[in-house]
């Protein structure tokens, strides 16, 4: 049994182990969870050889402070990362983002913040020691379920790695473009009709600003009050990933991988699925405007999402 681990000097903001998510649970309450964005999540497992599921650590603004012991490790960050690989021979070297570097004993891994964007993902060769519950490596706070008993990391704890030893290392890399875009496409909600015509104009010609009460769990949003001509509550029903809740003061609320099984407010619109990677990575502060889509086009759009990234994953090397 391998016993090479990372020691957590620091946990960072929300760090956790993530992959594609949790399927099949919703009938029992359990949403999806998984990476908030897939597709550097997927990039990161390829470029150290893994499969494109392998439990990786998602963190948020502020990465982990890391000390690996007891063997070596091929590792790649992705994201727009700002991070430091600090030798035991106190040699700093200033790490580059979708590109794998050789880890050895008691080298450290210092990740310091997400640059312009919020999630970044940390994954070695082999993957993490960790156990599925209930099919999948993703923890999910809220509820707590998944592998480290439901928990982000915190100060002091070990992350075992599967694989001990790294023989004949090859650097791997991709150039990879990272997005800004701040438009996010929509769907129409299943409670569209609920708001007046006034609110559904203002809703895709003026700006929302992303607030600081956004998490894992959700986005929520400041702008203009989109009025409803119905009613503010409605019985509660299912809610899928993207989906965008109005509650009674006017201001939309975009659910995101830990969001709850089923929500009482209505629902205006729903993300494309082709942007919830681009919606997640809005920072607090950052503008946001939708714009409609009907469904042949978000499925084209999500057929150019996975094409694209697809391209990325071919152009590792």
């Amino acid at each position: 049994m391998s016993n090479t681990y990372f020691k957590i000097l620091r946990p960072g903001t929300n760090s956790s182990i993530q992959d594609k998510g949790r399927n099949h649970h919703y009938h029992i309450g359990i949403t999806l969870s998984g990476a908030m964005d897939q597709r550097i999540f997927s990039i990161s497992n390829a470029i150290v050889n893994n499969n494109l599921n392998e439990g990786a650590i998602e963190f948020a603004y502020q990465g982990p402070l890391l000390q690996l012991k007891n063997g070596s490790v091929n590792f790649v960050i992705t994201g727009n990362v700002v991070f430091n690989i600090l030798r035991k021979n106190s040699i700093i070297e200033e790490g580059k983002c979708f590109q794998s570097y050789l880890l050895e004993e008691e080298d450290q891994i210092d990740i310091i913040f997400t640059k312009d964007s919020v999630f970044g993902y940390l994954a070695v060769e082999g993957g993490f020691k960790i156990e599925k519950v209930w099919g999948s490596y993703s923890v999910n706070t809220k509820a707590k379920i998944g592998p480290n008993n439901g928990e982000k990391f915190s100060a002091g704890e070990k992350i075992y790695i599967n694989k001990p030893e790294v023989n004949n290392f090859v650097k791997r890399k991709v150039e990879y473009k990272t997005s800004l875009a701040t438009t996010i496409r929509t769907t129409k909600g299943t409670n569209f009709d609920y708001f007046s015509q006034e609110a559904k104009n203002k809703f895709f010609t003026e700006e929302y600003q992303v607030t600081k009460l956004s998490d894992r769990m959700g986005m929520r949003l400041e702008g203009p009050k989109l009025e409803n001509i119905v009613n503010t509550n409605i019985k509660s029903e299912g809610l899928v990933k993207g989906v965008i809740q109005v509650p009674a003061d006017g201001n939309p609320i975009i659910m995101f991988s830990d969001h709850g099984s089923i929500g009482g407010y209505p629902k205006i619109a729903v993300v494309i699925t082709a942007d919830h990677d681009k919606a997640a990575q809005l920072m607090p502060g950052s503008k946001i405007k939708f714009k409609e889509v009907n469904l042949d086009e978000a499925e084209s759009l999500f057929k150019a999402y996975s094409e694209n990234t697809k391209s990325y994953l071919e152009k590792i090397k």
